[in-house]
């Protein structure tokens, strides 16, 4: 008798199973579709951040494209019209020839002395918010014949672009050298904002300078271009100055190494200067005036630190005192100049 059990069941296959299409099951789930959705969505991320940093680039291009090039208002009158004064159209070369700059001289009949007025960013000769023609016919009536200029991103002619004081300087000392030229033995620089800046850097080459007077120094340099960009756009220091820094040279072939502010801001300079400053300056910050005030070894150096008052705006604010101040300043370079030819 057969006591072994009967096996009917169906024997093991070892073949793959197969959906009701009689395809074959993948050996994963992750599809070819799911890994084409995975590189969209990097490609649109990167695309979108690429995207952002081209903005971030573009816009900082862009400041710096108008801090090269600003816009400055035609002239509107002249010495003899604004106030009675007789005046030459002048032309000088910079001193290093690069180009021809165009101004005004009010003489004084046998003064010896003249005062040559810088003029500050964005601004021309006139520099009406000042106000320049004020303070030429002051000037003018303390004897000092007087140049007024326009520096190239002001040509009515032939506009340049603006450097921060590396072309400017060398066209203030062809002014200087223009007033040489006319007869003046005494040459006192009024400088305004960054025409202040302007005759800092100046003073460092020439000799032939005997005083200057600075209103609302503005010396461009990595803290002070910060400051004048964040007060108008909230950006962040870093690295918004690395890439201004890149391309100033690019828009202006001007780089911020190429402005000696490290070297003006340690200057104890063989002159006189009177530092007028506002402690409101939104454009300038007044400790920069202090610091430099502070390295003066001149016994007729100065400074006046105005509170509440704003940049270029001393005067306005303020008329006696300044001139005051301006006045006694100028009676002891007068004084200091006599000592010397004894």
């Amino acid at each position: 008798m057969d006591l072994a059990p009967s096996h009917t069941s169906t024997p093991v296959s070892r073949q793959p199973k197969e959906q009701k299409s009689g395809l074959p099951i993948p050996p994963t789930q992750l599809s070819l579709r799911t890994i084409r959705i995975k590189h969209i969505i990097v490609a649109l991320l990167l695309s979108v951040f690429f995207f952002f940093v081209f903005c971030f680039i573009a816009l900082h291009a862009y400041i710096a494209w108008v801090l090269s090039n600003p816009t400055v208002a035609p002239l509107y009158s002249n010495p003899s019209m604004a106030k009675g004064l007789p005046y030459e159209n002048v032309t000088f070369p910079a001193i290093d020839g690069s180009r021809t700059l165009q101004g005004w001289y009010i003489p004084v009949k046998g003064a010896t002395k003249t005062i040559v007025f810088s003029h500050g960013y964005g601004a021309n000769r006139e520099e009406t918010w000042v106000p320049m023609y004020d303070l030429a016919h002051y000037a003018h009536s303390l004897n000092f014949n007087v140049v007024m200029f326009d520096y190239g991103f002001a040509s009515q002619t032939n506009k340049d672009i603006a450097t921060g004081g590396k072309k400017e300087s060398k066209q203030l000392l062809g002014a200087i050298q223009f007033a040489k030229e006319r007869g003046a033995r005494q040459i006192v620089v009024w400088g305004f904002s960054m025409g202040a800046g302007t005759a800092l850097q100046a003073g460092l080459v020439t000799k032939d300078v005997d005083a200057m007077i600075l209103d609302s120094t503005f010396l461009l340099e990595p803290d002070t271009l910060y400051h004048n960009i964040k007060h108008n756009i909230n950006l962040p220091r870093q690295p918004s100055l690395e890439i201004m820094e890149l391309l100033f040279p690019v828009l202006n072939g001007t780089g911020l190494n190429q402005i000696p502010y490290s070297k003006v801001k340690k200057e104890d300079y063989p002159f006189p200067i009177l530092f007028l400053h506002g402690t409101l300056d939104e454009k300038a910050p007044y400790p920069i005036a202090e610091e430099l005030a502070a390295n003066q070894t001149n016994p007729y150096s100065d400074s006046w630190i105005v509170k509440g008052s704003h940049h270029e705006l001393l005067f306005r604010e303020h008329p006696r005192e300044y001139l005051r101040r301006v006045s006694a300043f100028l009676g002891n370079v007068a004084y200091a100049k006599s000592q010397e030819t004894k």
